[in-house]
């Protein structure tokens, strides 16, 4: 009885101490062994609590309780398919038992079997409608079912029962931001930092909210905030959101260590030893294999890898539609694995059975990704590329492709991976797209017959106030100039243009583009002069699309990988005259492009004419050194060798 009071008062260790000593007197005892596991359990130590469930039932073989937290125990060593099993044992005992219920669904939410975990929460609710963990792990699974509506009546449900539930609010906030209902979504994420300023991540999603939408007002404190926060080792940002705040490496390290440690803390390590294979099996693991701007920059690399040397394999987080780009990737592999509706345990097994020598990651932690099945170490290489350009943290990632540019000499400290260097540039490009045949008029653009045309066509969330102040200055000096820019939402051109008007600018100086199918977008890109790139969260496909187009892309180069992309594409194209190192010479550099139209001529002139020909849009000279840096992390591999930074020579 006294471990009994003492586990529910908090004092597990003291509670476990009494449970061993009752134990220790009588070992027959199903209900002591029973006992035991709870406070081992609220401990972490969950291997030892399991073990006390099992000899519980040894003694007890119908003991529900024990079936329940044995369950539990699995779940929480993410062995999802056997405590499934324990709850469908404790259901055939009390198929009416709402907590047992709930915690088959969530099992069946891990195993990424969402139907039916949903089938689970709605019985455990019309067994005890008045719970809101079920209401909120409901919400979540018609999230992953795309059925966000209802996802928002079930956390509306639980806050309805708990006003001041802190994970409906949270949930109920990311939902809203995947409809992209920014403004509606920060208020759920205030609601939270009201009850709860230190919470997890809730000062990184309201800024992320910000950026999206371009409200401003409390912009700098909030950065400030977060910042402190992750520097301090905080659970404050996600590492992807954090990319558009700071472009500092050493945060954004701090910031993936500090995600990849709370998310996937159970990394495994390679056990499986070198193996001998004639060709190198190279798995891409993405949810973009549409269009989406890394299948645009892929696409050709795909379908000319060497098959001699590789065995390229596709790995799909996300059910075809049928699209043209997911065809035309499709075809490109020698194998596709449709991974949408599988569980990061069995995406991993399936890597295994396929025995993927390199595992290549392109999303790290952008939406949709799936980092958890590569800390399941499916492969004995493991590759960050492409799509998440930082560090991911993660000491089961072994290397990060890069090039001198992104990742210079020196810094090798801020990234967790080696880094592998290429030749030209860390970026793809496909040099087979084509933009339509059919170029818009200025005028069907929305953009003036005369007067310069500055352009930005990156992500609203890429802009900030002390960019934004340089680019209407730029507005003020050059007369009939414009700013075009892609805004797709009401909410975030209407923001732009009042904080034009506060700067001085009338509101139609800004010109809005919405999107357009990617051919028709590269035909209208060549209608501007001067592409004006973001910091700290530089332009990468943006970039390339631009240059492919024509035109002269000027950036600001920063310290961190993000903050270098748009500077290693100008680099690889012979255009570092268009590489400033703080706003003042940008915003200097901009205005002289702007004011002597020869000098831009010239420019654009040049590159025209060494467009055709150059590295940066050769793809097969681009598979070439990718290549060469796989076969140089399978050698150290075969040998026995550890990851370790290497450059590829041209």
């Amino acid at each position: 009885m006294l471990g009994v009071v003492l586990y529910q008062q908090g004092g597990y260790a003291a509670a476990m101490q009494c449970f061993a000593k009752a134990i220790a007197i009588e070992p027959g005892i199903a209900a002591a062994h029973l006992h035991l596991g709870l406070p081992l359990q609220r401990l972490g130590r969950c291997e030892e609590a399991l073990a006390s469930y099992d000899r519980a039932l040894l003694l007890q073989p119908d003991s529900f309780e024990a079936l329940l937290n044995r369950g539990n125990a699995l779940q929480d060593l993410g062995r999802y398919e056997e405590g499934l099993a324990s709850y469908e044992r404790a259901l055939a005992l009390r198929p009416a038992h709402a907590e047992a219920l709930y915690n088959r669904g969530n099992a069946l939410q891990s195993l990424r079997r969402y139907a039916a975990a949903l089938a689970s929460y709605d019985l455990a609710l019309e067994a005890r409608p008045d719970y809101p963990e079920a209401h909120v792990n409901r919400g979540i699974t018609c999230e992953d079912l795309d059925r966000r509506d209802e996802a928002l009546a079930s956390y509306d449900r639980a806050l309805a029962l708990r006003p001041d539930y802190l994970r409906a609010l949270e949930n109920r906030g990311a939902t809203l931001q995947s409809l992209n209902r920014w403004s509606e979504a920060a208020g759920s994420f205030g609601r939270v930092i009201a009850r709860a300023p230190e919470h997890d991540y809730a000062l990184g999603n309201l800024l992320s909210c910000r950026l999206h939408t371009c409200e401003w007002g409390d912009l700098a404190q909030l950065a400030d905030r977060t910042e402190a926060a992750v520097v301090n080792g905080a659970r404050a940002v996600s590492p992807f959101s954090f990319l558009a705040i700071s472009g500092a490496p050493s945060a954004q390290l701090r910031c993936a260590r500090t995600w990849v440690d709370d998310k996937y803390p159970r990394a495994h390590e390679w056990a499986d030893g070198r193996r001998p294979g004639d060709r190198i099996r190279v798995a891409y693991l993405s949810a973009d294999f549409r269009d989406h701007p890394v299948a645009f920059l892929l696409a050709r690399l795909f379908e000319i890898h060497d098959r001699r040397r590789f065995e390229p394999i596709a790995v799909s987080f996300r059910r075809e539609t049928g699209a043209a780009m997911e065809r035309r990737v499709g075809a490109a592999f020698d194998v596709v694995v449709d991974a949408s509706g599988m569980s990061d345990g069995e995406v991993a097994a399936k890597m295994r059975e396929l025995k993927v020598d390199i595992a290549v990651d392109l999303m790290g932690f952008t939406t949709g990704s799936r980092p958890g099945i590569l800390a399941l170490r499916p492969a004995p290489i493991q590759v960050n590329y492409l799509g998440f350009p930082a560090t991911m943290g993660a000491r089961f990632i072994d290397y990060i492709i890069a090039d001198e540019y992104v990742v210079p000499r020196g810094s090798e400290a801020h990234y967790a991976e080696s880094v592998a260097r290429l030749p030209d540039s860390f970026q793809a490009n496909d040099d087979t797209r084509q933009a339509a045949e059919r170029r818009p008029t200025r005028a069907q653009a929305g953009l003036p017959e005369a007067g310069f045309v500055f352009c930005s066509f990156n992500k609203p969330y890429k802009i900030n106030p002390a960019l934004f102040d340089v680019w209407m200055r730029l507005l003020r000096q050059v007369a009939g100039s414009v700013l075009w820019l892609y805004a797709d939402h009401e909410v975030v051109r209407r923001n732009l243009r009042a904080e034009a008007e506060k700067r001085g600018v009338a509101h139609d100086r800004l010109v809005f583009a919405s999107l357009l199918r990617y051919p028709d977008h590269l035909a209208r890109l060549g209608l501007a002069d001067l592409f004006l790139d973001t910091v700290p969260f530089n332009a990468g496909a943006t970039c390339s699309d631009a240059l492919h187009s024509g035109v002269p892309v000027l950036t600001c180069s920063g310290e961190a990988f993000a903050s270098r992309m748009a500077g290693s594409l100008l680099s690889a194209a012979g255009l570092s005259t268009l590489i400033t190192r703080d706003l003042a010479e940008y915003e200097a550099r901009a205005f002289q492009l702007a004011y002597d139209r020869a000098m831009l001529g010239d420019i654009r002139d040049d590159w025209s004419r060494a467009r055709a020909s150059n590295p940066l849009f050769d793809s097969d000279r681009f598979r070439s050194h990718l290549e060469a840096a796989y076969l140089t992390m399978w050698e150290r591999f075969q040998r026995g060798e550890p990851p370790a930074t290497f450059s590829v020579a041209a």
